[in-house]
């Protein structure tokens, strides 16, 4: 995988210090605004959002910071407000270079870029705002926003999801396609209580959702992209369609989708249109590849093993099992893809690990009573999104399906790669892959 960039950290007007990272080479300074309380570092961890932001350095030179108080930056004299957001977006600027630059914003934080452009526009070139809004709470003028009560009770199930007591889910609304993803809700989480504690997050939610910036949008005088997906739950389109008509000159781009977050669901096209607007030029989605090695994992005879155990029991031994799983990704910094059916597809920057990994799977699965195979490859894979393709993943999975029970076996590729770090192998003879030209040598990990 691709090293990920240094934190550094630029000197506001008070001595406190805002983390920011500068990432990809465009003639294009583009300033992206906090995604909510994601730190910048946690961004990268990721998979979608690690995509999306690498797609945007394809054109631009991309400038990401974390607000005072929150993230890496230092916790800040001052409470957060709109005003302050927009000087340390200016702090960084400086730090950076950057006379002037492309602004984009998503959701909340909008409004930070709405009073930046307006009032700042030597230093802004241009703003493209994504699922964004000028206010959230109603009024008789602004009837598609929710009342205050609605608004509470969200903060507090946002900041405090067990002790709200209400049934507020924001993945379940405002990210559809990935909600149902555990690895994902637990990087949210992590990313989430890395950014602010529940008192800053509390503050930052009210000033962001409390703030009506409507007055300030004629004074944008600066191009702007209003971009929305039609189906959000979360923000409904009604308030793009407000800025649009109230920004001089805005272009508002309504695109099918209910994902509130930018990076989920059909983001290339979203992309697409931010590249053309930022640039004149619509290039595409660039091909997105990295070296990897895949893990994969599958119960054997998983039906017999229900079947004797019982549907109850059989369940709570999956639960286990996947658990464990998960424990020993976490331990060897694999990365879950998805799971499939009987067993995992996951993918490791190392193969010595990737195969340390895949023993110790089969050895915890063993302690549960269940009987695994393991396959491994290592070769270039197609990021998609979450998702991974191309023909290292094929070929894992064509290895996995010709291991013994309890055998981790791996592909000669693999073997090369681990030359004298003391792993030994079994040779397995050479196999035809189905669907894949020529005959493969494996290897079974010596236990």
């Amino acid at each position: 995988m691709d090293s990920l960039p240094k934190t550094r950290y630029a000197r506001a007007a008070d001595g406190s210090h805002v983390a920011y990272q500068v990432t990809g080479d465009g003639p294009l300074d583009l300033l992206l605004l906090p995604i909510g309380l994601v730190p910048v570092d946690a961004a990268w961890e990721e998979p979608a959002l690690a995509r999306f932001l690498r797609r945007l350095g394809s054109f631009a030179r991309v400038i990401r910071f974390d607000y005072l108080g929150f993230g890496l930056s230092d916790r800040g004299a001052d409470p957060p407000t709109l005003e302050r957001f927009s000087e340390d977006a200016l702090t960084v600027l400086d730090a950076v270079g950057s006379a002037r630059a492309a602004v984009l914003a998503l959701n909340e934080n909008g409004l930070a870029a709405i009073v930046l452009a307006a009032s700042r526009p030597d230093r802004v070139s241009s703003i493209a705002l994504i699922n964004c809004f000028a206010r959230v709470l109603r009024a008789p003028d602004y009837p598609w926003g929710v009342g205050p009560d609605e608004l509470d009770h969200a903060v507090e199930d946002f900041v405090d999801p067990e002790g709200a007591g209400t049934n507020y889910d924001y993945l379940a609304l405002g990210a559809p396609t990935v909600a149902q993803d555990p690895a994902f809700r637990d990087w949210w989480e992590r990313a989430g209580n890395r950014g602010a504690g529940p008192s800053m997050a509390r503050c930052y939610l009210h000033v962001t959702m409390e703030s009506d910036v409507r007055a300030v949008l004629p004074a944008i005088s600066v191009p702007a992209l209003v971009v929305h997906r039609i189906d959000d739950a979360v923000t409904p389109v009604a308030h793009s369609r407000y800025l649009a008509a109230h920004i001089p000159g805005a272009r508002l781009l309504e695109l099918p989708g209910r994902d509130d977050l930018m990076w989920l669901g059909d983001a290339d096209t979203l992309l697409d249109e931010v590249e053309e607007f930022l640039t004149g030029i619509r290039r595409g989605p660039q091909a997105d590849s990295v070296l990897a090695t895949v893990l994969y994992t599958d119960i054997v005879d998983s039906t017999r093993q229900a079947s004797a155990l019982g549907d109850r029991a059989w369940t709570e031994r999956l639960d286990a099992h996947d658990a464990m799983v998960r424990r020993q990704l976490e331990r060897f910094r694999g990365r879950e893809v998805k799971t499939l059916g009987d067993g995992f597809l996951t993918m490791f920057d190392g193969p010595a690990r990737a195969i340390q990994c895949g023993c110790a799977i089969r050895d915890g699965a063993r302690q549960l009573g269940i009987d695994i195979r393991v396959g491994l490859h290592t070769g270039e894979v197609e990021l998609r999104g979450t998702d991974i393709a191309g023909t290292t993943v094929n070929i894992g999975a064509r290895v996995v399906s010709l291991a013994d029970a309890g055998e981790v076996l791996v592909s000669r590729t693999v073997t090369d790669l681990v030359a004298g770090s003391g792993i030994t192998f079994a040779d397995r003879d050479e196999h035809e892959l189905k669907g894949v030209p020529g005959t493969w040598r494996l290897f079974a990990v010596a236990e």
